[in-house]
């Protein structure tokens, strides 16, 4: 029994390191692509922030919503919106930012 579980870790252990995700540390910045836009110097003209995050895969906390982001940064037009994710130790602990770029 003890042999089938070692084999079954290390299949899913290979298989998440397949898959380019980090198994101890991944920090990643992306657009999001729906509302990628305009990224000249104007449209940075207010930036707003929100996030999530998640701790032992248990407990997730915190709006990361676009709606979020562009009530912390006082924008009411969107040029474009970038996400972020940075994840530690397998994912025991991950937090997720939307970033909006507007008027």
């Amino acid at each position: 029994m003890n042999r089938i579980i070692a084999t079954f870790a290390v299949l899913v252990l290979m298989a998440s390191a397949l898959s380019g995700c980090g198994l101890l540390y991944n920090n990643v910045k992306m657009p999001l692509p729906a509302l990628s836009m305009d990224t000249s110097a104007q449209s940075k003209a207010h930036v707003g922030k929100a996030s999530c995050s998640s701790y032992l895969w248990l407990v997730n906390v915190g709006d990361c919503s676009v709606q979020a982001a562009m009530d912390n940064g006082g924008i009411t037009k969107i040029h474009h919106v970038d996400s972020e994710f940075v994840s530690y130790l397998l994912g025991l602990y991950w937090k997720f930012t939307t970033v909006a770029y507007g008027e």
